[in-house]
């Protein structure tokens, strides 16, 4: 059972890749799991998902402001900018750039309609990586770890 929870997560990861949502970095995560350490990637999952949902209410918050302070949005566009790339996230990455262009710009209806496109691909992308946590732990459970 292990092995075919194995090639559903290879097949899911790859239609991942192939829909654009995720770039090779993510590849080269995977690549860091081995035995010392099988939960890797899930944790990094979580703590993205983490992460990225705080950050993404910290620049809702900006962007509600009667006068919206882009130079304060741009440390966090940074930073969710470089976790999205650290973990494959493409088009959030993507999206990332366009709402810093936006920031750039001082141009607040731009930056709105970038961060609802952040917010759309980062659900979207949750959603993916919820089913990709629940693969790795039916995995690590078949494994005989923790029995």
């Amino acid at each position: 059972m292990a092995e075919r929870c194995k090639q559903v997560l290879k097949s899911f990861v790859q239609s991942m890749y192939d829909e654009g949502i995720l770039d090779l970095q993510f590849a080269q995560l995977q690549a860091l799991q081995d035995e010392s350490n099988p939960s890797f990637v899930t944790d990094v999952i979580k703590l993205f998902i983490q992460d990225a949902g705080k950050i993404i209410m910290e620049l809702n918050r900006y962007l509600s402001a009667r006068v919206v302070d882009f130079q304060g949005m741009f440390s966090y566009v940074h930073q969710l900018k470089g976790s999205s790339s650290s973990i494959g996230a493409q088009l959030v990455r993507d999206a990332c750039d366009e709402l810093r262009q936006a920031c750039d710009a001082n141009y607040k209806e731009g930056c709105i309609r970038a961060l609802n496109k952040i917010n759309n691909e980062y659900q979207r992308l949750r959603a993916k990586f919820h089913t990709i946590i629940q693969l790795e732990e039916t995995i690590l459970s078949y494994s005989g770890r923790g029995r």
